[in-house]
């Protein structure tokens, strides 16, 4: 299994191995084996049923975190292969980068970090590393899926220096303040890509935005103008469908070009010049600019929509009564994590909520305060 990797990727050879010692994997590469953990994980099924920004059962042609990323692994390894880095790595961070992730999408998270104030706040990023180093159940050899160090270091993409502290080696980057390796930073900017363009579509889809207010951003409406120029009586989904598709290439594009630019100019000869680099793998300014107006757009007209504010705000709700139920009683708690409340205390309760999936949150509302359901 030949692979042409370049001097700064991450390899088998170089990799800083796995925290539990195994036999290494026959006919498959440590980063590949990564990767299948990750998919046969229960946290991986679960994200067929966590959405983004619209909650599941408003409709089943929104995307949900398990579409997300797998479209966040599709431009990553994409862009991994023209910069000849690592690309098994790059689609292992992508797949589980989304694993802590809380029901409801931010508005669930930002909920649990608010209940979990007093002990010690909540982090989806951080709750992801927890999934994969702690909270799986499958192997007898240890909690955990056992991943390697890179791929670890690459779901951490942020992380608080006291939690940096604690966390050991996946912490030590940022008390150090070094970058993670190159393929950490482009599964970062592969999720940036993925949600912005897909949001796109998915806010066009539910017609809380239009084509018309859309207009007003630069990277839409330069690439709605080539569509029409191209087709001209194109309209309805394949008209938006087109767009899309072409502001992905046109980022996905600009990202390898500018990378490699960056990458040569630092003259890297190992996988240690990219920790002590600036971050190498990013967008040209002009691309970077289109971007932040795009980002802007949605948070004013999608993500701050009355309609998207009524659900979050029952989304916020039903985490609120969730956590404080479980905390004021935690016989209420299922007997597993009942167990677990006894040795990690809110951690616990802050692990069940953040496992489930928006329709199981709404179901364990119901049982625990509709008066007409057991």
């Amino acid at each position: 299994m030949m692979h042409d990797f370049a001097v700064y990727a991450v390899t088998p050879e170089n990799s800083r191995g796995r925290r539990v010692q195994e036999d290494p994997p026959a006919g498959r590469s440590e980063f590949q084996r990564d990767r299948d953990r990750i998919i046969h994980s229960t946290a991986f099924r679960r994200l067929e049923y966590k959405t983004q920004v619209f909650v599941n059962h408003e409709g089943d042609l929104f995307r949900t975190r398990l579409t997300h990323s797998l479209e966040v692994a599709q431009i990553g390894r994409s862009v991994a292969r023209n910069l000849h880095l690592n690309e098994d790595l790059v689609e292992a961070i992508a797949l589980a980068h989304d694993l802590g992730h809380t029901p409801f999408g931010h508005a669930g998270q930002d909920a649990l970090n608010e209940c979990m104030k007093d002990h010690g706040g909540f982090e989806h990023n951080l709750q992801s590393l927890r999934v994969v180093d702690v909270l799986e159940e499958r192997y007898g050899l240890f909690n955990g899926l056992n991943l390697c160090f890179e791929t670890r270091e690459g779901i951490l993409k942020h992380c608080s220096m006291k939690n940096a502290k604690r966390l050991g080696d996946v912490g030590e980057r940022f008390i150090a303040n070094q970058r993670p390796s190159l393929e950490a930073q482009l599964a970062n900017l592969a999720d940036e890509i993925a949600y912005n363009n897909h949001d796109v579509d998915d806010g066009l889809r539910s017609g809380l935005i239009d084509q018309e207010q859309l207009e007003g951003v630069g990277i839409f409406s330069r690439h709605l103008s080539m569509v029409r120029k191209r087709y001209p009586d194109i309209a309805g989904r394949r008209l938006v469908h087109e767009t899309v598709r072409r502001m992905i290439n046109t980022l996905v594009a600009d990202l390898t070009q500018q990378s490699m630019d960056s990458i040569s100019d630092a003259r890297l000869d190992s996988l240690n010049g990219v920790r002590s680099s600036p971050a190498l793998i990013g967008f040209s300014e002009t691309i970077r600019q289109e971007q932040q107006e795009l980002k802007k757009f949605l948070r004013e007209h999608l993500y701050r929509h009355y309609q998207v504010s009524r659900m979050s705000n029952k989304a916020r709700h039903t985490v609120e009564m969730l956590f404080n139920a479980f905390s004021s009683d935690t016989r209420l708690l299922p007997p597993a994590d009942q167990s677990r409340f006894q040795k990690e205390g809110h951690q616990a309760i802050a692990d069940y909520i953040a496992g489930m999936t928006d329709r199981y949150a709404i179901r364990e509302y119901r049982r625990l305060f509709a008066i007409e359901e057991s």
